[in-house]
């Protein structure tokens, strides 16, 4: 929740290859005070059935960048087992590399002020994303 001295944060993630939250996507937060100050971790989650984060960790006071960092291959991987095995003639996550997800990791830093409430989602695809400051 934020306060007149500092904002909060929240996310989800939506898969939108198959329309449907993104459970079990492990989210680490970290913040800054100033352009030029160095990142302090301030721990992480993971989205639940919804796809949510509900417990990501209060922003320290001062806070003006976030860096929320998404480790979406386990869950691109599972999600193209399950999709494959749905589907036989469904082609596999071609040119993806050795790692099988093309984007293993997505971090999103955006600027914050006090008093403000951000949520910031991730529309997550095995070959793309795109983030917006949601309400």
């Amino acid at each position: 929740m934020s306060t007149s001295t500092t904002a909060s944060v929240s996310t989800h993630v939506l898969d939108t290859s198959v329309g449907r939250p993104a459970p079990g996507v492990a989210v680490r937060l970290a913040a800054r005070s100033g352009r030029d100050a160095d990142w302090q971790a301030l721990g992480g989650s993971a989205t639940d059935a919804d796809g949510r984060c509900r417990d990501l960790p209060a922003l320290p006071e001062g806070t003006t960048h976030v860096r929320l960092d998404f480790a979406v291959e386990p869950y691109l991987e599972t999600s193209a087992k399950k999709q494959a095995d749905a589907q036989q003639d469904a082609p596999a996550n071609r040119d993806s590399g050795a790692t099988g997800a093309f984007f293993p990791e997505v971090a999103i830093t955006f600027a914050v002020r006090p008093g403000e409430h951000y949520h910031v989602p991730l529309l997550l695809n095995p070959f793309g994303y795109s983030v917006y400051r949601g309400s």
